[in-house]
């Protein structure tokens, strides 16, 4: 998670679930990087993907930042004054999309399912309660508009009769912070389980149950898709959920970045033997306590991160590093705050802490398209608010 509501509630030592497999990029093909594209993230996910993904200690199903679920299940142990009679239990599944880029609502559809009762038990009088509420928001003055569809409370027979319900949430544009007109809203949206026993048993009642939150954010960046709203611009820029996003690139025979993930490749697990020479280099991108943040706004810095890059191409492979159509290729990417310059703007940061080779211009081209494209397509803002991580496969 990232931006305010990393901070906010218990941290799970759990990892979130992601998809088994990675959508394949839109074109193979080695003709021109401009034929190369970052394919579009998931936007919508059924209750049987949820289900199927959310068995075992799952907590959090994460399948893009667009797509994600969460589940709890609710067991209640029914008593007499004599003890144990009886247990009944049914599951919440709850799923957070963005199914519209040109949309600010975020819709939250929960399902009840797996009602199962064993022995004695007043299930058919008993109450559920179903909430969605945030807690807090970012800026604070922010006005959520939430709709009307819940809270609800109904009995567990007529929850089974009638098991779904779709909770919507956004935020106008306009009441946000950041710089480059980002706009930039978060929150924390929070389920609420609500169980409630008929009279005449024992046991705790009412008893709330709380599922893993949902972090969305709102956003208007000039340098993204919608900022203008296309004629409305009440609705202008897009949602998402604040979640570490990865950036994937391939180092298959054949793939069009492939020179560029072999090098980022070679940067994460034999990081010492790249150039510039360090011997204690330690790139960071490959994992979620190192991730890396995206760098629009400051073109000086971007430009400055690509001077380094140069430099250091020619001073190891001298000044004819780009013979036979080869452009010097850096790891940081250029356009991230960790590029090449970071210890002159940071004093924090190792000194060359970076890795830089010259590679086939199509393939760094190819690459660049891609980065570009996810950057897009996952609304990554400028600054340390968000972030990713790079795998090769």
């Amino acid at each position: 998670m990232v931006g305010p509501a990393a901070a906010y509630g218990t941290k799970t030592t759990i990892p979130a679930v992601t998809p088994r497999t990675s959508p394949a990029l839109a074109s193979q093909s080695l003709a021109a990087p401009a034929a190369v594209s970052y394919p579009e993230p998931a936007r919508t996910m059924s209750l049987a993907e949820c289900k199927a993904n959310m068995g075992g200690t799952a907590r959090l199903y994460l399948k893009s930042r667009f797509a994600v679920c969460t589940a709890l299940q609710v067991t209640t142990v029914w008593a007499r004054s004599s003890g144990q009679v009886g247990t009944s239990s049914y599951t919440v599944y709850i799923r957070g999309t963005v199914p519209k880029e040109s949309d600010r609502t975020m819709y939250f559809d929960y399902d009840l399912t797996d009602f199962i009762s064993v022995g004695t038990t007043g299930a058919a009088g008993m109450r559920i309660g179903l909430k969605g509420v945030v807690p807090q928001n970012w800026p604070a003055a922010a006005r959520p508009v939430l709709s009307n569809t819940l809270p609800v409370t109904k009995t567990l027979p007529q929850m089974q009769a009638s098991p779904h319900y779709t909770h919507t949430l956004r935020y106008a544009p306009g009441q946000g912070s950041g710089a480059g007109a980002a706009d930039l809203i978060a929150a924390v949206y929070q389920p609420e389980i609500v169980n409630t026993m008929p009279p005449g048993w024992v046991g705790p009642s009412p008893v709330t149950g709380k599922p893993f939150m949902f972090a969305p954010r709102w956003d208007a960046a000039s340098y993204l898709r919608n900022s203008t709203g296309g004629g409305n611009p009440a609705n202008k820029g897009g949602a998402a959920f604040s979640m570490m996003a990865t950036l994937e690139y391939s180092s298959k025979a054949g793939a069009p970045e492939e020179a560029v993930a072999k090098h980022i490749k070679q940067a994460f697990t034999n990081a010492t033997a790249t150039k510039p020479l360090n011997a204690l280099k330690n790139v960071p991108g490959d994992n979620l306590n190192e991730p890396l943040h995206r760098l629009f706004l400051d073109k000086r810095r971007r430009d400055r991160n690509r001077a380094v890059a140069v430099r250091e191409c020619t001073r190891y492979w001298g000044a004819n590093y780009a013979a036979g159509d080869k452009e010097c290729d850096e790891f940081p990417f250029a356009t991230t705050y960790e590029g090449s310059a970071a210890s002159e703007f940071d004093v924090h940061v190792e000194k060359n802490n970076f890795s830089v080779l010259p590679v086939p211009g199509t393939q760094n081209g190819a690459a660049g398209n891609l980065l570009s494209g996810f950057y897009t397509a996952n609304r990554i803002i400028d600054g340390l608010e968000d972030g990713f991580i790079v795998k090769i496969n």
